[in-house]
């Protein structure tokens, strides 16, 4: 009877290892395409504060992969640019060779964006060939192809915006922008960690007190996308650029300006005093969750898990000196972007940490 059941433990065993070995490749693949995803958002970051993305006034999804190759392209190109409201109203007089340098980022941006696309979907069909994805994954899969499509028609939709008479992308557009960027990188990993943990962790649920960790971390982590959200009102409305000074407003704990404009909805989104205030306190509360958090996966967490809670106070740190850093330097080039790639880890750690207690590590 012993050896029976030994047998069928093993062969169980096997059956999960063989299961892992062709599930593997695909949480791989899901990684990579998480990464390019996170260099998109750090490019978007550099595009946004270069001021460069409306150097490209045409959207040509399956076309447009090549840039300007002679000088006749380039002057074609640089007049239909001097056709809209940045050139006319903020970059008269900007020569060629200023326009391409600006022109480069916009065009790096929608090429890497492609190249997401084709990074997605081919390993996809391969896998879909060779029958490697369960039937059960491919619409999870697909609805993942669809997002990053959508992201495409987002990224048009905000530049349009600052193409007709404020030459600015709207700040509203630029964040639901950022803030989808964010939920597909989240998703990615997500699912990715679902490929390369173990099947049967996958098939446990844990409830009482693991429960309610996983419970708590999935607010935090609902926190920390609500303050990214906040991040992208900050970058389009300039707001990092007032009150550069720590952790004062200047001499103010409450600047003057706040409630300025009405509707007071209306000042919490459109007032860059009141929108930069508001991220500052996003900021302390992130902390703060984040610590006790942390303090709490500590306590409750098995080492294999409480080791992604000690990733996530890791990443909050380093996102709170960041942004102060950039506050402090008046939004410089490197910190800016580095302080958006600081929100995107942030996201990371906590949905390692997540899928660690909703799965079994614990």
């Amino acid at each position: 009877m012993n050896t029976d059941i030994s047998a069928a433990a093993g062969g169980v065993s096997a059956a999960g290892d063989l299961a892992r070995s062709r599930e593997r490749p695909l949480g791989i693949w899901l990684l990579c395409v998480a990464a390019l995803v996170f260099a998109m958002v750090l490019l978007g970051g550099a595009t946004r504060l270069t001021h460069s993305g409306l150097s490209m006034v045409e959207w040509q999804p399956l076309m447009g992969v090549l840039p300007p190759l002679d000088e006749a392209e380039w002057q074609e190109t640089f007049a239909k640019y001097q056709q809209y409201p940045e050139y006319q109203k903020i970059n008269r007089g900007m020569s060629l060779a200023e326009f391409k340098r600006i022109f480069y980022f916009e065009y790096a941006h929608r090429v890497l964006g492609r190249a997401i696309g084709l990074s997605f979907a081919l390993p996809f069909l391969w896998f879909l060939w060779r029958r490697a994805i369960a039937r059960r994954h491919i619409p999870v899969l697909l609805g993942l192809f669809v997002l990053g499509g959508l992201q495409g028609v987002v990224g048009w939709w905000m530049v349009k915006s600052g193409l007709v008479d404020r030459p600015d992308v709207s700040h509203f557009r630029l964040t639901v922008h950022l803030g989808l960027a964010a939920a597909i990188f989240a998703a990615l990993i997500w699912v990715a960690f679902g490929y390369l943990s173990d099947a049967g962790a996958r098939a446990r649920a844990r409830g009482g007190r693991h429960g309610r960790l996983a419970r708590w971390t999935g607010l935090v982590l609902l926190l920390v996308f609500a303050q990214l959200l906040s991040g992208g009102l900050v970058a389009g409305l300039d707001a990092g650029m007032v009150y550069n000074s720590f952790p004062m407003m200047n001499a103010h704990w409450l600047p003057p300006e706040l409630g300025q404009l009405s509707p007071l909805w209306r000042d919490l989104v459109d007032n860059p005093v009141t929108v930069q205030f508001s991220h500052r306190i996003g900021a302390y509360l992130t902390l703060l969750a984040v610590v006790a958090l942390w303090w709490q996966g500590r306590r409750l967490a098995a080492p294999q898990a409480s080791l992604a809670y000690h990733l996530v106070l890791a990443a909050v740190v380093l996102q709170f000196a960041l942004g102060v850093a950039t506050l402090l330097t008046v939004v410089a080039l490197p910190l800016g972007v580095a302080h958006q790639g600081g929100a995107m880890l942030l996201i990371a750690s906590l949905v390692f940490a997540l899928h660690r207690v909703r799965h079994g590590l614990t």
